[in-house]
C-alpha cells in the first residue's frame, strides 16, 4: 500500500503543489512583464531623467489606489537617493493641497489605465500653471499620456491570477520603473555612499554606514606616544585604568604617524627573550608605516580593510598624517554581520594579526 503524506513528510500534498504552481505562475508573469518593459524602454526615459535632473524644484508624485501606494514607495526611494520628492494625494490636491506644488516642481503621475478621474482632474490646473507632468502609465494613447510632457510606458499587461483583476503585474512594472528612474537620477547627481549614509542614520543600515570617526577610539581611550620613547616609558606612561586599545600609535616629532606597537608585540619580545629591548627606543621594534584609514571613511571600508589585511587595530589618520584615533576590532565585531563576506574572515577570529604594512 502506498505510504500517506503523514508517513512521508517529503511528499507534498496535491493542494500544496497547486499552490506552488500558481505562485510560480504569478511570479513568472510579473518577471516576464519586466523583461518586456526593459526591452521596450526608449528615449522617453532619458527625457524624464533630464527634466528632473534639470529642475530646481521637487518631484511631486501623485496617484490613487494601488498606484498611489506605489507612488509613495517611489517618493521614499527618490528621497533616500538624492532626489527631493513628495507624495500628493490627488483627492486632497483638489481640496487645497495643490498649493504645495511650486512653479519649479515636476509632477510624476501614476495611473495604469491613464483614466483615473482623480488624477485627470489635476491636469488642467497643472497645465495652467505650466507645471510639467511625467506619466507612468500603460501606453501613450490614454488621457493622462496625452496631457503629459513625457510618458514612461510600462506596457499593457494582463494582471496575474485567475481573475486577472487585482493590480499585480501593472504595479510591479510601476515600481520597477520608479526604481530605475530613482537610481539613474541618483547616479546623474553623483550621489555617493557618504550621501546615502547621511540620509540613513538609524537602524542597522545606519550603523553599517557610520563614518569611522564615530566608532573609533579617541581621547583617553586612544594611546599615542613619541617613537623616540623607550618601550618601557611608553608602557608605563600610557598605563591607565578603563577602556583601552591593544595598540599604541607612534608619532614623529612633527606629530605625524610613524608606526604602531601592539600588546602582542610586547608579549612577543618576552616570548623571544628579547626583553632587553624594552629600554630601547620603541621605533626599533614598532611596525613602521602601518596601514591606516581616513576619519570620513565608512565602516564597511574599515571592516573590509581589516578583513583583507587581517588587522586587529587600524589607526585613523587625517589628510596631514596626524593620528586621530584607532579602530579596534573588538568594537566593531557586532557590525561585521552587516557584511556577509566579513563573517568568515580571519580578522574576526582570536588569531587575527595586528597591523602590519603590506
Amino acid at each position: 500500500m502506498p505510504s500517506s503524506t503523514d508517513d512521508n513528510p517529503d511528499v507534498i500534498p496535491i493542494t500544496q503543489l497547486e499552490q506552488l504552481r500558481e505562485a510560480q505562475s504569478v511570479i513568472r508573469r510579473e518577471a516576464d512583464a519586466l523583461m518586456v518593459m526593459a526591452d521596450n524602454l526608449d528615449a522617453s526615459f532619458c527625457d524624464a531623467v533630464r527634466m528632473i535632473h534639470a529642475a530646481t524644484g521637487s518631484v511631486i508624485v501623485t496617484g490613487v489606489g494601488k498606484a498611489g501606494l506605489i507612488g509613495q514607495k517611489i517618493v521614499a526611494t527618490m528621497a533616500s537617493t538624492g532626489t527631493r520628492a513628495y507624495f500628493l494625494h490627488p483627492t486632497e490636491a483638489v481640496h487645497g493641497d495643490l498649493g504645495c506644488v511650486g512653479s519649479q516642481d515636476i509632477v510624476l503621475a501614476l495611473s495604469n489605465s491613464g483614466q483615473s478621474e482623480e488624477v485627470l482632474r489635476l491636469l488642467p490646473v497643472l497645465s495652467r500653471r505650466k507645471i510639467p507632468v511625467i506619466a507612468i502609465t500603460r501606453d501613450k494613447e490614454n488621457a493622462l499620456a496625452k496631457a503629459a510632457a513625457v510618458v514612461l510606458a510600462i506596457g499593457c499587461h494582463a494582471e496575474a491570477g485567475d481573475l486577472k483583476l487585482a493590480p499585480t503585474v501593472s504595479t510591479t512594472a510601476m515600481i520597477a520603473m520608479g526604481d530605475a528612474l530613482s537610481l539613474v537620477l541618483s547616479r546623474a547627481r553623483k550621489f555617493t555612499e557618504n550621501d546615502f549614509a547621511m540620509f540613513h542614520p538609524a537602524g542597522s543600515l545606519g550603523k553599517k554606514l557610520q563614518p569611522v570617526h564615530e566608532v573609533m577610539r579617541s581621547g583617553d581611550s586612544f594611546r599615542v606616544a613619541a617613537d623616540s620613547d623607550t618601550v618601557r616609558e611608553v608602557m608605563i606612561e600610557l598605563s591607565r585604568p578603563g577602556r583601552r586599545t591593544g595598540a599604541v600609535v607612534l608619532t614623529k616629532p612633527n606629530g605625524r604617524i610613524s608606526g604602531i606597537f601592539t600588546d602582542s608585540d610586547l608579549a612577543r619580545l618576552f616570548e623571544q627573550r628579547r626583553d632587553h629591548l624594552v629600554d630601547r627606543p620603541i621605533s626599533e621594534v614598532m611596525t613602521a608605516n602601518p596601514i591606516t584609514i581616513r576619519p570620513d571613511a565608512l565602516l564597511p571600508e574599515a571592516l573590509q580593510l581589516m578583513s583583507d589585511r587581517k588587522l586587529s587595530e587600524l589607526p585613523v589618520v587625517d589628510a596631514d598624517g596626524i593620528p586621530r584615533g584607532l579602530v579596534d576590532i573588538t568594537d566593531i565585531l557586532d557590525c561585521s554581520a552587516l557584511l556577509p563576506e566579513f563573517g568568515s574572515s580571519s580578522a574576526s577570529s582570536p588569531t587575527a594579526l595586528h597591523n602590519r604594512s603590506a
